[in-house]
């Protein structure tokens, strides 16, 4: 079997919700995505990319019918490259890339390029369609920008409990103070501003055209705990969740090419890392927070190595308590965790996120040249993803 390799990323800044990325399509931010990637391996012919795989979480209006296609001829690569868009929630991006990833394992294609993309402020509003006639009453119209929409009656209510809710009830169950969540917060957007100050973000971040936004909106250098804890709860009289220690709404999109070792000819470079091992797991919804702990620890036994090994973590900040309870229960160093900054500062376009946060991944494994880092990403209604990269330029006798 084929080894699969991360050959390039790129992702557009992210926007803040009604921000400067507002007045976006996200089939035009996909397509950015795209272009961006491709230059970063600009050898590479498009013609000879076996498929395209987009995550995206909501579907619902611009983002219809099939944006990972919409994006190849927005693009304007060989009609004859297909796309196929899956949707895993807050999951899909990394989705995508473990799907790519498997594609080229087994040889069904020797380059893929995987991403998502999500316009939180451009998801429409949705009104349920009559069973048959016009309905005799009010009909009201539902937001597709977060959370459950037309729920199922049949699901039992505490499945279906806001996240915020979902995450109060996980700060219980771990006394996660909200002064530590404060600090997560506030750490967050420290490291963000010092990425960016350090040019750690110039080679993955590439322009939208006619935005002028250059860099991710929602990053508040000035953030501390004294000033988050100001804040008041969103979700629960007297909880702990804030707008300051929660993952904002945001636009945006990402994408990655992955190859085979033998894609290294076509795409004119060597790889940034090995994808190396694959985890999903899953939990009762409520507890959606807490997934990626085991979703991690398989993708790391998959990949025969412990947390012992891992120097780098990308762990998505939905909620600063959940990446808590994350990090605490792996036992690991907080230090290595996010190191440029999180989903709280750097924002979480949902179908996006993971794309975002392997290819950080990747970039600072190749810059600290360490060996072997893990993604990992919570997703809404009891799920997580998570991948393990190897630094190719490390252990490569062990492939």
């Amino acid at each position: 079997m084929n080894h699969a390799f991360l050959y390039a990323a790129a992702r557009t800044p992210f926007g803040r919700f009604g921000g400067a990325l507002a007045e976006v399509r996200p089939d035009d931010l996909a397509a950015t995505a795209l272009t961006g990637v491709l230059g970063k391996v600009p050898s590479l012919d498009p013609a000879c990319i076996g498929d395209v795989v987009y995550g995206n979480a909501n579907g619902a209006g611009e983002d219809n019918r099939n944006v990972a296609r919409m994006a190849v001829l927005l693009a304007g690569l060989p009609v004859s490259v297909p796309g196929s868009t899956v949707n895993r929630l807050c999951g899909s991006s990394l989705d995508a890339a473990m799907t790519a990833s498997r594609a080229v394992e087994c040889g069904d294609a020797d380059i893929v390029v995987a991403g998502g993309v999500e316009s939180m402020t451009r998801a429409p509003w949705v009104l349920p369609k009559p069973a048959k006639g016009y309905p005799a009453g009010n009909v009201t119209a539902v937001s597709t920008t977060l959370g459950w929409r037309l729920v199922n009656e049949r699901m039992p209510q505490e499945w279906t409990a806001s996240l915020g809710e979902c995450n109060e009830q996980l700060a219980d169950r771990f006394a996660i103070s909200r002064e530590r969540q404060d600090g997560f917060a506030a750490r967050s957007h420290q490291l963000a501003h010092a990425a960016w100050e350090s040019g750690h973000y110039d080679d993955l971040v590439v322009p939208v055209p006619e935005t002028g936004l250059t860099r991710d909106e929602g990053i508040r250098p000035g953030s501390t705990p004294g000033t988050l804890a100001g804040l008041k709860p969103s979700f629960r009289t007297g909880g702990s969740i804030t707008a300051g220690n929660a993952s904002p709404l945001n636009d945006g999109a990402a994408a990655l090419v992955i190859g085979s070792e033998a894609a290294a000819e076509a795409v004119g470079a060597g790889p940034l890392a090995r994808i190396a091992g694959r985890g999903t797991h899953a939990l009762a919804p409520q507890d959606f927070g807490f997934a990626p702990v085991e979703a991690a620890n398989a993708a790391l036994a998959r990949a025969g190595i412990t947390w012992s090994d891992v120097s780098a973590v990308e762990l998505n900040e939905a909620f600063a308590v959940q990446s808590l309870a994350c990090v605490d229960a792996w036992r690991i160093d907080p230090a290595i965790v996010n190191a440029w900054g999180g989903a709280i500062a750097v924002g979480h376009p949902l179908g996006a996120s993971g794309a975002r946060i392997l290819g950080t991944l990747a970039h600072r494994l190749r810059l600290s040249g360490d060996r072997w880092g893990v993604a990992a990403i919570c997703i809404g209604v009891g799920q997580a993803l998570a991948v393990v990269l190897e630094n190719v330029t490390h252990g490569s006798e062990n492939r």
